[in-house]
């Protein structure tokens, strides 16, 4: 993206005008919290044995144990639940790419998986990522217009914005 600043903000600066790559920065985030959420646990099974405690004998031959991340903070969890519904209104194509990118997904397992060559699914996710921007600024989008069009309406809505 053509964009100056990373958070561009109205003129009053009361409120954040949103570009693509805060969309792709928010909904990265939400991939990572949605990975690093607790795995559900069946209710009624638990265990009643002590935890063991090992000595170094034993710990010789074993393979080190999994360090895991912390789970999510609650703050973040509420901006996740809120980045799940911003591609609702996509087509599903669009969404699948974007929630694909967001999960890191090297492009060639994206054009695989949709079946698209890498220009077009990459238009479609720059797209989507403008549509969603769109919606989050309140602004119209425009249905009778090309993909091109839209993103490059965006881009130079962006850039204007940053430089007010």
């Amino acid at each position: 993206m053509n964009c100056r600043f990373d958070r561009p903000r109205s003129r009053d600066d009361s409120d954040m005008i949103w570009t693509p790559k805060l969309v792709e920065a928010r909904l990265a985030e939400a991939a990572v919290v949605l990975q690093r959420l607790p795995e559900p646990r069946q209710q009624g099974y638990f265990n009643t044995w002590p935890r063991h405690s090992y000595e170094f004998g034993d710990l010789v031959e074993q393979e080190p144990r999994q360090t895991s991340l912390p789970p999510p903070s609650p703050a973040a969890i509420s901006r996740m639940e809120e980045a799940l519904t911003w591609t609702i209104e996509l087509d599903p194509i669009d969404g699948r790419i974007i929630w694909l990118r967001a999960h890191n997904t090297p492009w060639k397992a994206i054009c695989w998986k949709v079946g698209l060559q890498r220009s077009a699914a990459n238009e479609r996710w720059l797209y989507g990522l403008c549509v969603i921007a769109m919606n989050l600024n309140r602004q119209p989008v425009p249905r009778k217009r090309s993909r091109r069009y839209v993103i490059h309406y965006v881009r130079d809505f962006s850039i204007e914005a940053s430089t007010v």
